[in-house]
């Protein structure tokens, strides 16, 4: 059974950074893509970003294009999500999910294609 874990977040001030870490074990961390979501308050939760572990493709929500950047490590079985620039509205709770399936630049962030989920991890940008 996969399971993963993040860790990073916390309260940082507009302007700051922020770099969180998703922790994989249980399943062939090559064979998968790993997308970080959030989710605010009455809001619904939304794709950040994805990696395809198997070719390293990228994909970024237009809203985090050139602040954010994901990253993996294939040798610690790990994704990071570094984020900069920080903007009150980033304020939420990020999950990191994993799927085998590619879904390619339209359709990567629809959180039904994704099998397994992080608990999540606060972030908080005051402003």
């Amino acid at each position: 059974e996969g399971q993963l874990v993040e860790s990073g977040g916390g309260l940082v001030q507009a302007g700051g950074s922020l770099r969180l870490s998703c922790a994989a074990s249980g399943f062939t961390f090559s064979d998968y893509v790993i997308g970080w979501f959030r989710q605010a308050p009455g809001k619904e939760r939304e794709g950040v970003s994805c990696i395809n572990n198997s070719d390293g493709t990228t994909y970024y929500a237009d809203s985090v294009k050139a602040r954010f950047t994901i990253s993996s490590d294939p040798a610690k079985n790990t994704v990071y999500l570094q984020m900069n620039s920080l903007k009150p509205e980033d304020t939420a709770f990020y999950y990191c999910a994993a799927t085998k399936t590619y879904a390619g630049p339209y359709f990567w962030a629809r959180a039904r294609l994704y099998e397994y989920w992080g608990q999540g991890t606060q972030v908080t940008v005051s402003s």
